[in-house]
């Protein structure tokens, strides 16, 4: 007997179906972050300097430098992850042979990649890129003060959400457009009003026309470098604002304080916005943006996910990147460990659990719940790799490993 059908047959004693598990995870898309790739450069005939509060660290060799190196990098992880998913794409990657202002931004400097999409069979979500932009240099975007500024973010915001809605409809999925700004101040306002004030405004002015392809996110930052005092769009600001405008709200892992979890958050801002969009990270004491691992709180926000059967109003995607290692493999990595935690909460006799609790039983939830630790995931989760044709357990490490020889370490700094 394989230990697949040894796993499937303990599952069993708890009432779990680990075919009904498997088959469920196969239509969970993961919307993966380009900017994993080239150290969130992008190609629109800058140098990549990064600013407004953003840094990469780290000098392995091999970041994408062009659009097609980055798809070729993006093909080898998609052939190591099991399962059918999205890109996500920012709008610093557009292609171009001349310089394109960010408030000139067109579908046609992004076909290449919906072209490539849909032949990866991928769905496609996009952002705004409201920094690194010498009119963010000074720590603002859809909040300054100063008018023209503002309103060259908001052409660029109104721009990228026509590119999405069309990205949508090319591609026959609604692309999530999510719009995150840097702005803030480094130490303590005598205005906290006016910035949020101006930035509702702007927000208004920027979703004014309808995008029926495209939905729309807005998301959320506790603090950043060069914003620690206050940060224009707080989590009450967005909150609100999402609830307001019944549009989707982000919630990233990395956007609160390191004892304040995402995945408290979900049951609640459900209630009041329609979807929800998740940046799926991994906070380290200050830094927001770390390798996702198999962590509790990737487990918790995954078992929200799945054990409330809200797949299709919780949108996944991911947001880190890490410079000090293969990005291929950081991809890897943060997808593979993402779809693991699914399987986890999908293999959970949430039935069982919600009962003993409702019936106040507490002492069966906690015992099950301890039990279900060890209970072999690992044999479900091959079983899974396996059936998509993808590699099992380690081995997708000697796939990279060779992909880095014959590919990355052939391209100069």
């Amino acid at each position: 007997m394989s230990s697949y059908e040894l796993a499937r047959e303990q599952y069993a004693t708890l009432g779990v179906d680990t075919e009904a598990a498997i088959d469920r995870l196969k239509n969970i898309p993961i919307s993966i972050h380009c900017w994993q790739g080239d150290d969130v450069a992008g190609f629109e005939n800058s140098d990549g300097t990064l600013g407004s509060g953003l840094a990469v660290t780290g000098n392995y060799p091999g970041r994408a430098r062009t659009a097609d190196e980055l798809r070729q990098d993006l093909e080898q992880a998609l052939a190591l992850i099991p399962g059918n998913h999205r890109l996500n794409l920012h709008a610093i990657y557009l292609e171009s042979d001349t310089p394109v202002a960010r408030d000139q931004i067109e579908t046609k400097h992004f076909q290449g990649w919906i072209d490539w999409c849909k032949s990866q069979s991928l769905g496609l979500d996009f952002n705004p890129s409201c920094f690194s932009h010498p009119l963010a240099d000074d720590g603002f975007t859809l909040s300054s003060p100063d008018a023209g500024k503002r309103q060259f973010w908001i052409d660029h915001c109104k721009a990228s959400r026509l590119v999405a809605n069309d990205m949508g409809a090319q591609l026959g999925s609604p692309a999530v457009t999510n719009i995150w700004v840097p702005d803030g101040y480094k130490d303590t306002p005598a205005d906290r009003v006016a910035p949020r004030q101006r930035l509702k405004d702007a927000l208004d002015e920027i979703l004014t026309e309808p995008t029926p392809h495209n939905i729309d996110a807005v998301e959320s930052k506790l603090f950043g470098i060069g914003s620690e005092a206050y940060v224009t769009g707080s989590h009450e600001f967005y909150l609100g604002y999402a609830i307001q405008k019944q549009i989707a709200l982000c919630l990233d892992a990395g956007h609160f304080h390191p004892t304040e979890m995402i995945s408290e958050k979900i049951s609640s801002c459900l209630l009041y916005v329609p979807e929800l969009l998740l940046h799926v990270s991994r906070g380290v004491r200050w830094d927001s943006d770390h390798v996702v691992t198999f962590s509790d709180e990737l487990q918790a926000i995954a078992r929200e996910i799945v054990a409330n059967n809200i797949e299709d109003r919780v949108h996944i995607g991911l947001d880190f990147f890490d410079a000090s290692i293969n990005r291929v493999a950081a991809w890897t990595i943060g997808v593979r460990n993402t779809l693991r935690a699914l399987l986890l909460g999908l293999l959970e006799p949430t039935a069982t659990l919600r009962q003993a609790e409702l019936e106040g039983d507490y002492t069966t939830r906690l015992a099950l719940q301890e039990e279900l630790k060890t209970f072999p995931i690992g044999a479900v989760w091959d079983e899974y790799c396996r059936r998509q044709d993808t590699p099992v357990g380690p081995s997708w490490l000697t796939e990279i490993k060779g992909y880095e020889a014959a590919v990355l370490s052939k391209r100069s700094s």
